[in-house]
């Protein structure tokens, strides 16, 4: 299905959660673009933060500022930062996350939600997934009508086949308009980017979205996976 509904900017807020710096802008960029272009409100929440040994003090501040930067561009009303500890999210009690995310959830409202995909190679990505399900559970009395899990280049398609959730979209939101401006986007993050063929390189980004855009044919799209959608 094409979204379009689901980016207007007269159904609340959307939220997208990125377990690290960038992988909202790698899934997401166009469309949190798009929605930010109609009105609507797109908040970020980063789940984790680099801790020393692993990484610098001087690391972790330069990949905030070039999501600040990222963000700026595709239009984020509110970035918000968990600071679990990255690539140890399995070390923290699940409850944790569970209820950081489920707070941010019930102060937020957003009727939208855009998650990494559970089956994506990194654990944080799992985890990450799971907590989002857990702070949006319909026996609340508010809750999200609409999640969707997003696809991150270089985690989405380094899984299992068969034995890890396949990531099949089968909803595209058409970011034609939008594609240089998430390109630039992802620039942002020069600490992150790569030289192609590496998957983290702005000329993978853009042979994907071509690719998802073919598929229904639009000259440029995001693929996402329908988790729920409460009409």
């Amino acid at each position: 299905m094409i979204a379009s509904d689901l980016t207007t900017g007269h159904a609340g807020p959307a939220l997208i959660v990125a377990p690290h710096p960038d992988d909202e802008v790698l899934g997401a960029g166009g469309t949190m673009a798009r929605m930010a272009d109609a009105g609507r409100e797109v908040h970020v929440v980063v789940v984790t933060r680099g801790k020393p040994p692993k990484f610098t003090d001087e690391q972790v501040a330069t990949t905030r500022r070039e999501a600040r930067n990222a963000h700026d561009l595709l239009g984020v009303t509110k970035t918000h930062w968990m600071d679990f500890n990255a690539a140890e999210l399995s070390e923290h009690a699940h409850s944790d996350l569970n209820g950081a995310l489920g707070k941010l959830v019930r102060d937020i409202a957003p009727s939208l939600i855009l998650a990494p995909h559970p089956g994506d190679i990194h654990m944080d990505h799992q985890l990450s997934f799971l907590s989002t399900l857990v702070a949006s559970r319909p026996h609340q009395h508010d809750y999200p009508a609409n999640i969707l899990a997003y696809e991150t280049l270089s985690e989405t398609n380094w899984n299992a086949p068969y034995l890890t959730p396949a990531f099949v979209p089968n909803v595209f939101v058409d970011i034609s308009d939008m594609i240089e401006r998430k390109l630039e986007a992802f620039g942002k993050f020069e600490s992150q980017v790569k030289q192609a063929p590496h998957e983290r390189s702005v000329d993978s980004l853009r042979a994907l979205a071509t690719l998802r855009g073919a598929t229904v044919h639009r000259s440029a799209a995001e693929g996402f996976v329908l988790v729920r959608s409460v009409i």
